[in-house]
């Protein structure tokens, strides 16, 4: 008896529908599983014929043939337990009602006792299965809230191979299906931080840098000697962006489903993500990889942060990959069989000290470093990497009387709100241009459009130009950086003080930093 059962396989971050049919005869001998598993697939029939006799039924004696369809495109993972168990059970005829199995996508992996483990990406296997017109979608009790924030889609939670068969004997009354209130899940931890601003002394030209930052989406890196608080800094970035859409919000929920870096029973990730790999991560786990690909880190940190410290001790070979990324906002991780495409929207926000020994440029401790050093250490992070960070910023140690000072300190909620403010100007100016939503992401044509200078900004920027030798890159960023000082001063027209602090944020463009 032939019959069909469907799953989802999930590429990139979407999924594909996979038609499972499973044929039973009555003659001949083994199992045989075809349409290009993988080795976790293929050792499914272990666990799937361990689970039948534990659940007191029987597992056929003579040939099984489990046919995955497309059957070009390539399977893996053990989510398909549970679609060939139900399916082989159909098959032989050892449930009733089986006939309406075909109007779910059922995903899960067995254990060997018939317990359901969880998945991943159950976010877009029910996106994928509430676009082809599926009456419901089972999936592990773990992955439930996760699956259910897709509407007008039935979600049912399932923690055991029984309930499975007793929803299908019952004409699907045994379960009720997992409803979420997506907007409120949302909203209510939106603002919940464990950080803020009010917290740090003195740095206050540190906090307008990271302002800046956040209210136009640039790139930035922290320069300063060891405990000057650059690190403590960038961690309360996330407090003062502006909260997720509810569209960015999928979109990155999507991004660590995929990855399996969602919680059990987890919904929308409702914070922008702060990412912050150790220094000696690899280029594939920082930009995505692997036989079947997944997303890296650059991708983790989509719509968030990625925030790499000590940045000159990375290897160059991993900081040069993100350079077409950071261009291009995704990253396309090629195969043999198969290309994906992994969004890659994100803030760079790095930190490093001046020199090997910590204290070059230091106001009370002198360098220990012996000559050339300096530049010897800045020279790990090339050239092309810098010009793509907008904003280069000293930090300098807070003295005593700044640490002691009893003063209230302006907290994240309130530079969040400015910040809040400038990208509204910024949403409104974008409105009709696809694909923009910030200044960091304005392209050429669009600089030339809205960084219109005044005649003395022309000036300005061309004696900077002259003076630091800046590339044209740089010359781009130091507009980007003046149009969201603009937008945070509210002003229609750049103008010349917004574009002096704009320049003033290249301190590693500049004659005779380094010695």
């Amino acid at each position: 008896m032939l019959v069909k059962t469907f799953g989802s396989a999930v590429y990139g971050v979407d999924a594909i529908t996979i038609t499972i049919e499973v044929n039973w005869f009555e003659t001949g001998l083994n199992y045989l599983i075809v349409g290009l598993p993988d080795n976790a697939v293929k050792e499914s029939l272990q666990r799937v014929e361990s689970t039948i006799k534990a659940i007191g039924r029987s597992m056929p004696r003579t040939r099984v043939v489990v046919n995955m369809a497309p059957a070009d495109i390539r399977k893996s993972g053990t989510a398909f337990d549970l679609p060939i168990a139900i399916g082989i059970l159909a098959a032989t005829g050892q449930f009733r009602n089986s006939d309406v199995i075909d109007t779910y996508v059922i995903m899960g992996e067995l254990s060997l006792d018939g317990a359901i483990r969880s998945i991943k990406g159950a976010l877009p296997i029910a996106i994928q299965a509430r676009k082809e017109g599926f009456t419901g979608l089972i999936v592990p009790a773990a992955n439930a809230r996760e699956a259910g924030l897709v509407n007008k889609l039935s979600v049912f939670g399932v923690e055991h191979i029984n309930d499975v068969i007793r929803f299908f004997e019952s004409g699907g009354t045994s379960l009720q299906p997992t409803v979420i209130d997506t907007r409120e899940a949302f909203v209510q931890s939106q603002r919940d931080f464990d950080l803020d601003f009010a917290e740090v002394k003195g740095q206050e030209n540190i906090k307008r840098a990271l302002e800046i930052a956040a209210a136009g989406g640039h790139n930035a890196i922290l320069i300063g000697p060891p405990g000057a608080g650059k690190t403590m800094l960038a961690r309360r970035l996330p407090t003062i962006l502006p909260p997720l859409t509810l569209h960015e919000a999928l979109e990155t929920t999507k991004i660590h489903s995929v990855a399996g870096k969602l919680p059990e029973n987890a919904t929308l990730v409702a914070r922008r993500p702060f990412r912050s790999p150790h220094h000696t991560i690899s280029d594939v786990a920082l930009v995505g990889g692997g036989g079947m690909p997944q997303p890296g880190e650059i991708s983790l940190a989509h719509n968030g942060v990625l925030f790499l410290d000590e940045l000159p001790e990375f290897k160059r070979t991993v900081l040069e990959v993100m350079r077409q990324p950071m261009e291009e906002r995704r990253v396309t991780i090629s195969r043999a069989r198969v290309a994906v495409d992994f969004p890659a929207s994100f803030m760079l926000l790095a930190s490093m000290n001046p020199c090997p020994c910590g204290y070059y440029n230091h106001p009370e401790r002198t360098c220990t470093c012996p000559p050339g050093a300096v530049q010897k250490y800045l020279n790990r992070i090339s050239g092309p990497l810098l010009d793509r960070i907008d904003l280069h910023v000293e930090v300098t140690p807070v003295a005593f009387s700044e640490l002691s000072s009893i003063t209230v300190q302006e907290g994240s909620a309130a530079i969040r709100e400015r910040v809040i403010a400038a990208r509204e100007r910024q949403a409104g100016r974008y409105q009709e241009m696809p694909g923009t939503y910030c200044n960091a992401q304005m392209s050429s044509r669009q600089l030339k459009q809205i960084c219109v200078l005044p005649e003395a900004g022309h000036n300005l920027i061309r004696v900077a130009m002259e003076r630091l030798n800046l590339s044209a890159r740089a010359y781009d960023r130091i507009l980007k950086v003046s149009r969201t000082i603009a937008d945070l001063a509210a002003t229609d027209n750049i103008l010349v003080e917004h574009l002096a602090e704009a320049i003033q944020y290249r301190s590693l463009d500049r004659d005779g930093w380094a010695g």
